[in-house]
Protein backbone atom coordinates (compact mmCIF):
# COMPACT_ATOMS: atom_id res chain seq x y z
CA UNK A 1 0.00 0.00 0.00
CA UNK A 2 1.56 3.56 -1.01
CA UNK A 3 1.95 5.83 1.98
CA UNK A 4 0.88 8.81 0.40
CA UNK A 5 -2.27 7.94 -1.06
CA UNK A 6 -5.61 5.61 -0.28
CA UNK A 7 -5.73 2.46 -2.20
CA UNK A 8 -9.15 2.59 -3.81
CA UNK A 9 -9.79 6.76 -4.07
CA UNK A 10 -6.43 7.63 -3.96
CA UNK A 11 -7.29 10.26 -0.93
CA UNK A 12 -3.91 11.91 -0.33
CA UNK A 13 -2.59 11.42 2.91
CA UNK A 14 -1.06 14.01 5.48
CA UNK A 15 2.55 13.17 5.96
CA UNK A 16 4.38 13.78 9.68
CA UNK A 17 5.45 16.93 10.28
CA UNK A 18 3.80 17.95 7.04
CA UNK A 19 3.52 21.90 7.14
CA UNK A 20 0.09 23.69 5.77
CA UNK A 21 -1.59 20.20 6.53
CA UNK A 22 -4.83 21.88 5.80
CA UNK A 23 -3.93 21.77 1.60
CA UNK A 24 -3.86 18.08 2.09
CA UNK A 25 -6.61 17.57 3.96
CA UNK A 26 -9.02 19.88 2.05
CA UNK A 27 -7.29 17.90 -1.21
CA UNK A 28 -8.86 14.71 -0.16
CA UNK A 29 -11.78 16.08 1.11
CA UNK A 30 -12.57 17.82 -2.51
CA UNK A 31 -12.31 14.01 -4.13
CA UNK A 32 -14.53 12.68 -1.48
CA UNK A 33 -17.21 15.43 -2.04
CA UNK A 34 -16.59 14.19 -6.20
CA UNK A 35 -16.66 10.50 -5.52
CA UNK A 36 -19.19 10.21 -3.02
CA UNK A 37 -22.99 9.93 -4.57
CA UNK A 38 -21.48 10.27 -7.95
CA UNK A 39 -22.86 12.58 -10.52
CA UNK A 40 -22.32 13.59 -13.28
CA UNK A 41 -23.93 16.41 -15.62
CA UNK A 42 -23.62 14.65 -18.92
CA UNK A 43 -21.13 11.91 -20.63
CA UNK A 44 -22.16 13.00 -24.01
CA UNK A 45 -21.13 16.66 -24.08
CA UNK A 46 -18.20 17.19 -26.24
CA UNK A 47 -17.42 21.29 -26.02
CA UNK A 48 -15.58 22.36 -22.56
CA UNK A 49 -17.99 24.64 -20.83
CA UNK A 50 -16.78 27.56 -18.77
CA UNK A 51 -15.99 27.24 -15.38
CA UNK A 52 -17.14 29.51 -12.85
CA UNK A 53 -15.16 30.34 -9.76
CA UNK A 54 -16.95 32.38 -7.84
CA UNK A 55 -21.03 33.76 -7.29
CA UNK A 56 -20.37 37.02 -8.99
CA UNK A 57 -19.73 35.28 -12.51
CA UNK A 58 -23.21 34.25 -12.32
CA UNK A 59 -24.23 37.57 -13.22
CA UNK A 60 -22.60 37.26 -16.96
CA UNK A 61 -24.45 37.33 -19.76
CA UNK A 62 -22.05 34.55 -21.07
CA UNK A 63 -22.03 32.44 -17.92
CA UNK A 64 -25.96 31.06 -18.85
CA UNK A 65 -24.02 27.77 -20.74
CA UNK A 66 -21.32 27.62 -17.78
CA UNK A 67 -20.02 24.97 -15.76
CA UNK A 68 -20.89 25.33 -12.21
CA UNK A 69 -18.21 25.36 -9.25
CA UNK A 70 -18.11 20.91 -8.52
CA UNK A 71 -19.93 19.86 -11.83
CA UNK A 72 -19.06 16.97 -13.23
CA UNK A 73 -18.64 15.36 -16.53
CA UNK A 74 -17.45 12.07 -18.28
CA UNK A 75 -15.20 13.19 -21.21
CA UNK A 76 -16.68 11.40 -24.67
CA UNK A 77 -14.57 10.75 -27.28
CA UNK A 78 -13.74 13.56 -29.09
CA UNK A 79 -13.91 16.63 -26.42
CA UNK A 80 -12.85 19.72 -26.89
CA UNK A 81 -11.50 22.89 -25.11
CA UNK A 82 -8.79 23.99 -23.08
CA UNK A 83 -8.31 21.56 -20.70
CA UNK A 84 -10.27 18.70 -21.99
CA UNK A 85 -8.66 18.45 -25.27
CA UNK A 86 -5.98 17.15 -23.09
CA UNK A 87 -7.23 14.30 -21.89
CA UNK A 88 -8.44 11.02 -22.24
CA UNK A 89 -12.19 9.95 -23.24
CA UNK A 90 -14.02 8.53 -19.94
CA UNK A 91 -11.76 11.13 -17.80
CA UNK A 92 -13.90 12.00 -14.91
CA UNK A 93 -13.35 16.02 -14.70
CA UNK A 94 -14.55 18.45 -12.35
CA UNK A 95 -14.99 22.01 -12.39
CA UNK A 96 -13.20 23.99 -10.07
CA UNK A 97 -11.59 27.38 -9.50
CA UNK A 98 -12.49 28.40 -12.49
CA UNK A 99 -10.65 25.68 -14.29
CA UNK A 100 -10.92 21.86 -14.41
CA UNK A 101 -9.48 19.17 -12.63
CA UNK A 102 -8.82 15.42 -13.33
CA UNK A 103 -9.76 12.66 -10.78
CA UNK A 104 -9.06 9.86 -10.35
CA UNK A 105 -11.93 6.97 -10.69
CA UNK A 106 -11.71 3.40 -8.89
CA UNK A 107 -13.13 0.27 -11.02
CA UNK A 108 -17.03 -0.61 -9.74
CA UNK A 109 -17.58 3.04 -9.06
CA UNK A 110 -21.44 4.07 -9.99
CA UNK A 111 -22.23 7.45 -11.11
CA UNK A 112 -26.12 8.67 -11.76
CA UNK A 113 -25.86 10.65 -15.78
CA UNK A 114 -28.02 13.23 -15.05
CA UNK A 115 -28.91 13.82 -18.78
CA UNK A 116 -29.72 10.67 -20.14
CA UNK A 117 -31.40 9.49 -16.70
CA UNK A 118 -29.23 6.45 -16.45
CA UNK A 119 -26.85 4.63 -14.36
CA UNK A 120 -23.32 3.70 -15.35
CA UNK A 121 -20.33 1.88 -14.12
CA UNK A 122 -16.71 2.53 -14.17
CA UNK A 123 -14.95 -0.57 -16.01
CA UNK A 124 -11.67 -1.29 -17.00
CA UNK A 125 -12.11 -0.10 -20.59
CA UNK A 126 -14.29 2.89 -19.38
CA UNK A 127 -18.11 3.13 -18.58
CA UNK A 128 -20.96 1.36 -19.31
CA UNK A 129 -24.96 1.67 -18.51
CA UNK A 130 -25.67 -1.00 -15.94
CA UNK A 131 -28.29 -2.09 -18.56
CA UNK A 132 -26.07 -3.49 -20.66
CA UNK A 133 -24.16 -5.74 -18.55
CA UNK A 134 -27.02 -8.23 -18.65
CA UNK A 135 -26.06 -8.77 -14.60
CA UNK A 136 -29.47 -8.66 -13.22
CA UNK A 137 -30.73 -12.00 -11.33
CA UNK A 138 -33.31 -12.92 -9.34
CA UNK A 139 -35.24 -9.83 -9.97
CA UNK A 140 -38.59 -9.73 -7.40
CA UNK A 141 -40.23 -6.71 -9.18
CA UNK A 142 -40.03 -4.81 -12.30
CA UNK A 143 -42.25 -1.66 -13.35
CA UNK A 144 -41.80 -0.46 -16.94
CA UNK A 145 -43.73 2.82 -16.77
CA UNK A 146 -45.68 1.67 -13.87
CA UNK A 147 -45.61 0.37 -10.82
CA UNK A 148 -45.15 -3.14 -10.01
CA UNK A 149 -46.64 -4.90 -7.03
CA UNK A 150 -47.08 -8.12 -5.54
CA UNK A 151 -49.79 -9.45 -7.90
CA UNK A 152 -48.53 -7.95 -10.77
CA UNK A 153 -44.44 -8.41 -10.15
CA UNK A 154 -43.89 -7.73 -13.93
CA UNK A 155 -45.85 -4.45 -14.98
CA UNK A 156 -45.37 -2.41 -17.99
CA UNK A 157 -47.19 0.72 -19.67
CA UNK A 158 -46.41 0.94 -23.20
CA UNK A 159 -47.88 1.40 -26.33
CA UNK A 160 -46.21 -1.08 -28.82
CA UNK A 161 -43.73 -4.28 -27.84
CA UNK A 162 -41.31 -5.96 -29.90
CA UNK A 163 -39.54 -9.34 -30.09
CA UNK A 164 -37.48 -10.27 -32.80
CA UNK A 165 -35.34 -13.28 -33.03
CA UNK A 166 -31.38 -12.52 -33.07
CA UNK A 167 -30.24 -13.12 -36.71
CA UNK A 168 -27.05 -15.68 -37.23
CA UNK A 169 -24.80 -12.40 -38.36
CA UNK A 170 -25.19 -11.34 -34.47
CA UNK A 171 -24.47 -14.64 -32.90
CA UNK A 172 -27.96 -16.04 -32.89
CA UNK A 173 -30.22 -18.57 -34.85
CA UNK A 174 -32.90 -16.49 -36.29
CA UNK A 175 -35.32 -18.31 -34.37
CA UNK A 176 -37.42 -17.53 -32.11
CA UNK A 177 -39.52 -19.26 -29.87
CA UNK A 178 -41.55 -17.66 -26.10
CA UNK A 179 -41.86 -20.81 -24.11
CA UNK A 180 -44.89 -20.33 -21.22
CA UNK A 181 -44.84 -23.22 -18.46
CA UNK A 182 -47.30 -24.16 -16.09
CA UNK A 183 -46.88 -26.54 -12.73
CA UNK A 184 -49.62 -29.04 -13.52
CA UNK A 185 -52.44 -29.64 -15.84
CA UNK A 186 -54.60 -28.38 -13.53
CA UNK A 187 -53.59 -25.10 -13.17
CA UNK A 188 -53.85 -22.42 -15.71
CA UNK A 189 -51.42 -20.99 -18.72
CA UNK A 190 -53.15 -18.41 -20.18
CA UNK A 191 -53.59 -15.04 -22.36
CA UNK A 192 -56.64 -12.97 -20.98
CA UNK A 193 -57.44 -9.83 -23.26
CA UNK A 194 -59.22 -7.39 -21.22
CA UNK A 195 -61.47 -4.34 -21.69
CA UNK A 196 -61.46 -1.59 -19.33
CA UNK A 197 -60.05 -3.91 -17.43
CA UNK A 198 -63.12 -6.90 -17.75
CA UNK A 199 -61.84 -9.74 -18.90
CA UNK A 200 -63.17 -10.28 -22.50
CA UNK A 201 -61.02 -13.56 -23.92
CA UNK A 202 -59.20 -15.80 -22.25
CA UNK A 203 -57.07 -18.54 -24.85
CA UNK A 204 -54.56 -21.03 -23.51
CA UNK A 205 -54.38 -24.26 -21.01
CA UNK A 206 -57.69 -23.35 -18.67
CA UNK A 207 -57.29 -25.87 -15.83
CA UNK A 208 -55.93 -29.03 -18.09
CA UNK A 209 -54.31 -29.33 -21.07
CA UNK A 210 -56.50 -29.24 -23.82
CA UNK A 211 -55.77 -25.59 -26.11
CA UNK A 212 -59.31 -23.36 -25.37
CA UNK A 213 -60.88 -20.18 -26.46
CA UNK A 214 -63.39 -18.69 -24.56
CA UNK A 215 -64.96 -15.23 -24.51
CA UNK A 216 -67.30 -13.26 -22.42
CA UNK A 217 -69.14 -9.83 -22.90
CA UNK A 218 -69.31 -8.98 -19.18
CA UNK A 219 -66.05 -10.24 -17.62
CA UNK A 220 -68.85 -12.73 -15.71
CA UNK A 221 -70.12 -15.14 -17.96
CA UNK A 222 -68.15 -17.17 -20.32
CA UNK A 223 -68.97 -19.06 -23.56
CA UNK A 224 -65.86 -21.83 -24.91
CA UNK A 225 -65.83 -21.36 -28.33
CA UNK A 226 -63.80 -23.98 -29.25
CA UNK A 227 -61.20 -26.64 -27.78
CA UNK A 228 -58.54 -28.69 -29.60
CA UNK A 229 -57.81 -31.91 -27.47
CA UNK A 230 -54.67 -32.58 -26.48
CA UNK A 231 -54.59 -36.32 -26.93
CA UNK A 232 -55.59 -36.51 -30.52
CA UNK A 233 -55.67 -32.97 -31.31
CA UNK A 234 -58.82 -32.60 -32.36
CA UNK A 235 -60.69 -29.47 -32.54
CA UNK A 236 -64.30 -28.90 -31.70
CA UNK A 237 -66.63 -26.09 -31.05
CA UNK A 238 -69.38 -26.15 -28.71
CA UNK A 239 -71.27 -23.50 -30.10
CA UNK A 240 -70.66 -24.17 -33.46
CA UNK A 241 -68.38 -22.95 -36.19
CA UNK A 242 -68.90 -20.26 -39.49
CA UNK A 243 -70.64 -17.31 -40.25
CA UNK A 244 -74.01 -17.60 -42.49
CA UNK A 245 -76.65 -14.90 -43.17
CA UNK A 246 -79.58 -14.86 -44.78
CA UNK A 247 -80.14 -13.03 -47.97
CA UNK A 248 -83.87 -12.36 -49.63
CA UNK A 249 -83.67 -10.56 -52.80
CA UNK A 250 -87.03 -8.97 -53.99
CA UNK A 251 -85.81 -6.42 -56.40
CA UNK A 252 -84.13 -7.18 -59.50
CA UNK A 253 -79.79 -5.45 -59.47
CA UNK A 254 -76.46 -6.66 -59.15
CA UNK A 255 -75.14 -8.78 -55.54
CA UNK A 256 -72.20 -9.47 -54.58
CA UNK A 257 -71.26 -12.12 -52.41
CA UNK A 258 -68.92 -10.68 -48.93
CA UNK A 259 -65.65 -11.05 -49.08
CA UNK A 260 -66.07 -13.43 -45.91
CA UNK A 261 -68.44 -15.84 -47.84
CA UNK A 262 -67.11 -19.11 -49.30
CA UNK A 263 -70.95 -21.10 -49.99
CA UNK A 264 -74.06 -20.13 -51.53
CA UNK A 265 -77.09 -21.98 -51.24
CA UNK A 266 -79.25 -20.13 -53.83
CA UNK A 267 -83.13 -20.72 -54.02
CA UNK A 268 -84.93 -18.92 -57.28
CA UNK A 269 -88.34 -19.14 -57.70
CA UNK A 270 -90.80 -17.71 -60.47
CA UNK A 271 -93.79 -15.87 -60.76
CA UNK A 272 -96.96 -16.83 -60.01
CA UNK A 273 -99.67 -16.96 -63.06
CA UNK A 274 -103.12 -15.10 -62.48
CA UNK A 275 -106.15 -16.91 -62.36
CA UNK A 276 -108.74 -16.80 -64.33
CA UNK A 277 -111.86 -14.79 -64.53
CA UNK A 278 -114.85 -16.71 -64.64
CA UNK A 279 -117.82 -16.89 -67.14
CA UNK A 280 -120.95 -14.94 -67.39
CA UNK A 281 -124.46 -15.35 -68.52
CA UNK A 282 -128.11 -15.68 -67.49
CA UNK A 283 -128.71 -19.60 -68.60
CA UNK A 284 -126.38 -22.79 -69.01
CA UNK A 285 -123.34 -23.52 -67.41
CA UNK A 286 -121.14 -21.02 -66.57
CA UNK A 287 -117.19 -21.69 -65.79
CA UNK A 288 -115.51 -20.26 -62.72
CA UNK A 289 -111.89 -19.27 -63.87
CA UNK A 290 -108.75 -21.70 -63.36
CA UNK A 291 -106.50 -21.23 -60.69
CA UNK A 292 -103.06 -19.51 -61.41
CA UNK A 293 -99.87 -22.09 -61.65
CA UNK A 294 -97.35 -21.03 -59.06
CA UNK A 295 -93.65 -20.49 -60.57
CA UNK A 296 -91.16 -22.92 -60.69
CA UNK A 297 -88.73 -23.69 -57.39
CA UNK A 298 -84.74 -23.81 -58.72
CA UNK A 299 -81.95 -24.42 -56.08
CA UNK A 300 -78.37 -24.86 -56.17
CA UNK A 301 -75.43 -24.59 -54.13
CA UNK A 302 -71.86 -22.48 -55.32
CA UNK A 303 -68.60 -21.75 -53.55
CA UNK A 304 -68.39 -17.98 -53.97
CA UNK A 305 -65.25 -18.24 -55.77
CA UNK A 306 -65.91 -20.17 -58.75
CA UNK A 307 -68.38 -17.12 -59.80
CA UNK A 308 -67.46 -15.67 -62.68
CA UNK A 309 -68.35 -12.25 -61.42
CA UNK A 310 -71.16 -10.43 -59.20
CA UNK A 311 -74.43 -11.68 -59.58
CA UNK A 312 -77.41 -9.95 -62.04
CA UNK A 313 -81.24 -11.06 -60.29
CA UNK A 314 -83.79 -10.62 -62.52
CA UNK A 315 -87.14 -10.78 -60.19
CA UNK A 316 -90.02 -12.39 -61.84
CA UNK A 317 -93.15 -10.25 -61.64
CA UNK A 318 -96.95 -11.78 -60.76
CA UNK A 319 -99.38 -12.62 -63.24
CA UNK A 320 -102.09 -10.21 -63.49
CA UNK A 321 -105.56 -12.09 -63.73
CA UNK A 322 -105.10 -14.77 -66.77
CA UNK A 323 -101.79 -13.62 -67.54
CA UNK A 324 -98.43 -16.00 -66.72
CA UNK A 325 -96.24 -15.27 -64.37
CA UNK A 326 -92.95 -14.19 -65.05
CA UNK A 327 -89.39 -16.01 -65.41
CA UNK A 328 -86.57 -15.15 -62.29
CA UNK A 329 -83.06 -15.97 -63.97
CA UNK A 330 -79.63 -15.09 -62.50
CA UNK A 331 -76.58 -14.66 -64.44
CA UNK A 332 -73.05 -13.87 -64.04
CA UNK A 333 -69.86 -13.16 -66.39
CA UNK A 334 -72.94 -13.32 -69.33
CA UNK A 335 -73.27 -17.14 -68.64
CA UNK A 336 -77.51 -18.12 -66.91
CA UNK A 337 -76.67 -19.76 -64.09
CA UNK A 338 -79.97 -20.41 -62.72
CA UNK A 339 -83.81 -20.09 -63.89
CA UNK A 340 -87.18 -20.83 -62.55
CA UNK A 341 -89.70 -19.97 -64.70
CA UNK A 342 -93.49 -18.37 -63.79
CA UNK A 343 -96.32 -20.59 -63.80
CA UNK A 344 -99.29 -20.56 -66.55
CA UNK A 345 -102.23 -18.31 -65.68
CA UNK A 346 -105.49 -20.08 -65.02
CA UNK A 347 -107.98 -20.40 -67.95
CA UNK A 348 -111.00 -18.50 -68.47
CA UNK A 349 -114.78 -19.30 -67.65
CA UNK A 350 -115.27 -19.04 -71.13
CA UNK A 351 -113.30 -21.28 -72.83
CA UNK A 352 -112.65 -24.42 -70.21
CA UNK A 353 -111.74 -23.03 -66.70
CA UNK A 354 -108.40 -25.21 -66.26
CA UNK A 355 -105.79 -24.66 -63.73
CA UNK A 356 -103.09 -23.11 -65.06
CA UNK A 357 -99.63 -25.04 -65.19
CA UNK A 358 -96.75 -24.87 -62.45
CA UNK A 359 -93.50 -23.20 -63.68
CA UNK A 360 -90.39 -25.36 -64.66
CA UNK A 361 -87.81 -25.35 -62.35
CA UNK A 362 -85.36 -27.92 -61.58
CA UNK A 363 -88.65 -29.64 -60.83
CA UNK A 364 -92.38 -28.63 -61.86
CA UNK A 365 -94.11 -26.12 -59.75
CA UNK A 366 -97.33 -26.92 -58.52
CA UNK A 367 -100.44 -26.36 -61.23
CA UNK A 368 -103.89 -24.44 -60.19
CA UNK A 369 -106.76 -26.12 -59.67
CA UNK A 370 -109.41 -26.66 -62.41
CA UNK A 371 -113.24 -25.58 -62.17
CA UNK A 372 -115.74 -28.93 -61.80
CA UNK A 373 -119.73 -27.98 -63.57
CA UNK A 374 -121.67 -29.88 -60.19
CA UNK A 375 -118.79 -28.86 -57.47
CA UNK A 376 -116.60 -26.99 -56.18
CA UNK A 377 -113.77 -25.31 -57.73
CA UNK A 378 -110.67 -27.65 -57.51
CA UNK A 379 -107.98 -26.77 -55.18
CA UNK A 380 -104.49 -25.48 -55.71
CA UNK A 381 -101.82 -28.17 -56.10
CA UNK A 382 -99.22 -28.68 -53.57
CA UNK A 383 -97.79 -32.04 -53.85
CA UNK A 384 -96.38 -32.27 -57.43
CA UNK A 385 -93.68 -29.79 -55.92
CA UNK A 386 -93.52 -29.95 -52.09
CA UNK A 387 -91.14 -27.62 -51.69
CA UNK A 388 -92.84 -24.86 -54.04
CA UNK A 389 -95.47 -22.15 -53.83
CA UNK A 390 -98.94 -23.43 -54.10
CA UNK A 391 -101.05 -23.13 -57.32
CA UNK A 392 -104.39 -20.81 -57.02
CA UNK A 393 -107.69 -22.58 -56.33
CA UNK A 394 -110.66 -22.60 -59.23
CA UNK A 395 -113.42 -20.35 -59.16
CA UNK A 396 -116.53 -21.99 -58.47
CA UNK A 397 -118.90 -22.65 -61.74
CA UNK A 398 -122.73 -21.98 -61.64
CA UNK A 399 -125.09 -24.68 -63.44
CA UNK A 400 -128.00 -23.80 -65.48
CA UNK A 401 -130.25 -24.44 -62.53
CA UNK A 402 -128.70 -21.84 -60.57
CA UNK A 403 -127.02 -23.64 -58.57
CA UNK A 404 -123.73 -21.54 -57.51
CA UNK A 405 -120.65 -23.63 -55.95
CA UNK A 406 -117.66 -22.48 -54.22
CA UNK A 407 -114.17 -21.36 -54.93
CA UNK A 408 -111.58 -23.94 -54.52
CA UNK A 409 -108.88 -23.39 -51.81
CA UNK A 410 -105.25 -22.38 -52.73
CA UNK A 411 -102.60 -24.84 -52.51
CA UNK A 412 -100.22 -24.84 -49.53
CA UNK A 413 -96.72 -23.36 -50.09
CA UNK A 414 -93.84 -25.72 -48.85
CA UNK A 415 -95.83 -28.18 -48.08
CA UNK A 416 -92.63 -30.55 -47.07
CA UNK A 417 -90.56 -27.62 -45.99
CA UNK A 418 -91.62 -24.67 -44.06
CA UNK A 419 -95.52 -25.12 -45.12
CA UNK A 420 -97.65 -21.25 -46.12
CA UNK A 421 -101.30 -21.95 -46.17
CA UNK A 422 -103.18 -21.50 -49.52
CA UNK A 423 -105.97 -18.96 -49.48
CA UNK A 424 -109.83 -20.91 -48.46
CA UNK A 425 -112.29 -20.57 -51.44
CA UNK A 426 -114.52 -18.12 -51.25
CA UNK A 427 -118.53 -19.32 -50.48
CA UNK A 428 -120.81 -16.64 -51.60
CA UNK A 429 -117.42 -14.38 -50.97
CA UNK A 430 -114.60 -13.75 -52.19
CA UNK A 431 -111.13 -15.95 -52.31
CA UNK A 432 -109.25 -15.68 -49.50
CA UNK A 433 -105.63 -14.11 -50.46
CA UNK A 434 -102.35 -17.05 -49.55
CA UNK A 435 -100.35 -17.06 -46.50
CA UNK A 436 -96.85 -16.28 -45.99
CA UNK A 437 -94.27 -18.68 -44.73
CA UNK A 438 -94.31 -18.63 -41.03
CA UNK A 439 -90.26 -18.08 -40.67
CA UNK A 440 -88.27 -16.18 -42.87
CA UNK A 441 -86.34 -19.75 -43.81
CA UNK A 442 -88.80 -20.45 -46.82
CA UNK A 443 -90.14 -18.41 -49.90
CA UNK A 444 -92.70 -20.64 -50.77
CA UNK A 445 -96.39 -18.49 -50.41
CA UNK A 446 -99.57 -20.43 -50.61
CA UNK A 447 -102.07 -20.22 -53.49
CA UNK A 448 -105.08 -17.73 -53.60
CA UNK A 449 -108.52 -19.61 -52.93
CA UNK A 450 -110.96 -19.32 -56.04
CA UNK A 451 -113.97 -16.77 -55.94
CA UNK A 452 -117.32 -18.74 -55.27
CA UNK A 453 -120.05 -18.29 -58.16
CA UNK A 454 -122.84 -15.76 -57.95
CA UNK A 455 -126.91 -16.77 -58.98
CA UNK A 456 -127.83 -13.51 -58.67
CA UNK A 457 -125.35 -10.80 -60.62
CA UNK A 458 -121.58 -10.53 -60.33
CA UNK A 459 -119.41 -13.71 -59.48
CA UNK A 460 -117.05 -13.15 -56.62
CA UNK A 461 -113.32 -12.74 -57.04
CA UNK A 462 -110.16 -14.89 -56.77
CA UNK A 463 -107.41 -14.20 -53.62
CA UNK A 464 -104.29 -13.22 -54.73
CA UNK A 465 -101.16 -15.89 -54.30
CA UNK A 466 -99.23 -15.26 -51.16
CA UNK A 467 -95.90 -13.99 -51.05
CA UNK A 468 -93.02 -15.31 -53.80
CA UNK A 469 -94.60 -17.40 -56.64
CA UNK A 470 -98.11 -18.71 -55.66
CA UNK A 471 -100.94 -18.90 -57.79
CA UNK A 472 -103.68 -16.63 -57.91
CA UNK A 473 -107.30 -17.85 -57.18
CA UNK A 474 -109.86 -18.12 -60.48
CA UNK A 475 -112.87 -15.79 -60.49
CA UNK A 476 -116.57 -17.34 -59.83
CA UNK A 477 -118.80 -17.34 -62.68
CA UNK A 478 -121.57 -14.78 -62.27
CA UNK A 479 -124.88 -13.70 -63.78
CA UNK A 480 -123.77 -10.26 -65.74
CA UNK A 481 -120.33 -10.68 -65.15
CA UNK A 482 -117.69 -13.49 -63.94
CA UNK A 483 -115.41 -12.38 -61.18
CA UNK A 484 -111.96 -11.44 -62.08
CA UNK A 485 -108.73 -13.96 -61.44
CA UNK A 486 -106.49 -12.90 -58.32
CA UNK A 487 -102.94 -11.99 -59.34
CA UNK A 488 -100.23 -14.19 -58.59
CA UNK A 489 -97.16 -13.48 -56.44
CA UNK A 490 -94.02 -11.72 -57.73
CA UNK A 491 -90.71 -14.16 -57.68
CA UNK A 492 -87.89 -13.73 -55.43
CA UNK A 493 -84.60 -15.29 -54.50
CA UNK A 494 -83.08 -16.57 -51.44
CA UNK A 495 -79.34 -16.63 -50.52
CA UNK A 496 -77.93 -18.23 -47.47
CA UNK A 497 -74.57 -17.18 -47.19
CA UNK A 498 -71.75 -19.35 -45.44
CA UNK A 499 -68.64 -18.03 -44.64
Amino acid sequence: MSSSHSARLTLPYVAAGQLQKHVTVNEAFARLDTLAQLSVVSRTTAVEPDSLDSLDDLDSPDSLDAAAEGDLYILPPGAVGQFWSEWNPGDLVRAESGGWVRVPVPVGAIALVQDREELVAREAGGWAPLIRRGHYQNLTRLGLNTEADATNPFAAKINKALWTARPEADGGDGDLRITLNKDTPTDVLSLLFQSGYAGRAEFGLVGDDDLVLKVSANGTAWSEAFRIDAEDGRAWFPRGAGRAEAVLLTTGGSWSPPDWARLLAVTAIGGGGGGGAGASGTDGLRNGGGGGGGGGLSMALWRSADLPGPLTVAIAAGGAAGADGGDTVITAGGATLLTAKGGAAGQAGPTGGAGGSGGQGLGVGNGGGSTSPSAAGGVGDAFSAPAASGGGGAGGSLEAGGTAHPGGSGGTGGLMACPAPGGAGGSSSVGLAGLTPPVPVSISGGGGGGGSASSQGVGFAGGAGGSYGAGGGGGGAGVSSGGLGGTGAAGAVLILVQG
